[in-house]
């Protein structure tokens, strides 16, 4: 073994040009399977973690809100918006049988100005009645979120003494949230009186555009819990009839959108590495025959010097093996360094939530992306050099005199 690993090795280096390019062959093949899998895996571990954050049965939200903001984008992956109605709803909507309980939020999207230290999207909760955020928050931070305090997502950044200002008002930082994937990592949240705050300074300031709002007496949105054993839809439906200038969305059905898209999206990427892989078997066959047929001379030279033909076949599979596993390592470490660098570019493109697989998950599907790359290379060689071996050396020596 040690003899055909040694010499399938040598057989390579000495010919740079035609390893070379089946080395970048087998590195692309690797680098598109593992590549496109990282890719959904990604979109579904994101959309996985955006369902656990969302919390709610229903959405109560203002009707003109679906007309100036895409709600998917601002409700569930933090794209910068806001939007008030009238906070006597929560009165209304607590009314509708069914409701268990119900949290408003407040929000606000600042600006890259003097006024901000950066375009984010503030959330305002009520912590008396809030389902949603402080689970979450208390996955990272179990203090009480006092006024002035804000907890940020995973990709805001902050001075060393922990503060933001917003619309001239400095906010302490007393915790980062985890990662989502989503826009979310790029928000700020904070008890409704520092968003009610905020509001007031950003009118004060004529960076508004709901200057007439009193900032007391408005929220953005109300999420509802509805109680065991009542449909959500039937809910819904009942306080859209009994609530009037409002949109009320099951969040269910929020979600649906997003994962509509994504498992078409997954679906294409599927497709494309089932293509990739066909493509590159196809290929690697044709590649391996020309490979192959170019050295016959050499195989009938190496067979009347005494070597088997098993000996032949394992020293053809050996130069496959070899060039499979070090073009496999070479393209999953690319691919891997790619989505790593620009995971939120990639999501930004995608439009879904992105959130990379954990170590654990990412090195067993390295694993089995070089063995699938190794064994493809591996049986596509075997076959090919099973027919070179069964041809008549003799007839081979002759070919060309």
């Amino acid at each position: 073994m040690s003899f055909i690993v040694r010499f399938s090795w040598q057989n390579l280096w000495h010919r740079p040009g035609r390893s070379a390019a089946l080395l970048l062959f087998a590195a692309f093949f690797a680098a598109a399977v593992f590549g496109g899998t990282i890719l959904i895996s990604s979109m579904q571990r994101g959309m996985q973690v955006l369902e656990s954050r969302l919390g709610a049965d229903v959405v109560v939200m203002p009707a003109s809100a679906r007309t100036q903001f895409n709600i998917n984008s601002v409700l569930l992956q933090g794209t910068p918006g806001y939007f008030y109605m009238d906070a006597a709803v929560m009165d209304q909507v607590a009314a509708i049988n069914g409701v268990e309980k119900l949290s408003p939020q407040l929000f606000l999207a600042s600006m890259t100005a003097d006024c901000c230290s950066a375009s984010l999207q503030i959330v305002g909760f009520d912590p008396a009645t809030d389902f949603v955020i402080q689970p979450w928050i208390k996955e990272t931070y179990d203090g009480k979120i006092e006024d002035g305090d804000i907890v940020t997502g995973c990709n805001v950044r902050f001075t060393e003494d922990r503060k933001l200002k917003f619309f001239d008002v400095e906010c302490r930082v007393v915790a980062q949230l985890a990662k989502t994937g989503s826009n979310l990592d790029n928000a700020v949240y904070a008890n409704a009186d520092t968003v009610r705050r905020l509001i007031a300074s950003s009118q004060a300031r004529g960076m508004n555009q709901y200057n007439s709002f009193d900032p007391d007496k408005v929220v953005s949105t109300i999420l509802v819990k509805v109680k065991e054993g009542y449909d959500i839809e039937k809910v819904r439906d009942d306080i859209k009839v009994h609530v009037r200038h409002i949109k009320a969305v099951a969040a269910k059905n929020l979600i649906s959108d997003i994962s509509t898209g994504l498992t078409g999206l997954a679906d294409m990427i599927g497709l494309f590495i089932g293509i990739i892989w066909a493509l590159c078997v196809v290929i690697m066959m044709i590649v391996f025959t020309m490979v192959m047929n170019e050295r016959k001379r050499e195989f009938a030279v190496l067979r009347v010097l005494g070597t088997s033909r098993r000996m032949l076949a394992g020293l053809v599979v050996g130069e496959a093996l070899l060039l499979n596993l070090v073009g496999g390592v070479i393209g999953i470490l690319m691919a891997g360094l790619v989505t790593s660098l620009f995971t939120n570019a990639i999501s930004l493109l995608l439009g879904v939530p992105f959130l990379l697989p954990k170590i654990s998950a990412i090195a067993l599907l390295a694993g089995g992306t070089l063995l699938t790359s190794v064994l493809t290379g591996g049986i596509i060689s075997a076959f090919v050099a099973y027919h070179i071996s069964s041809l008549d050396t003799s007839l081979i020596l002759r070919e060309g005199e």
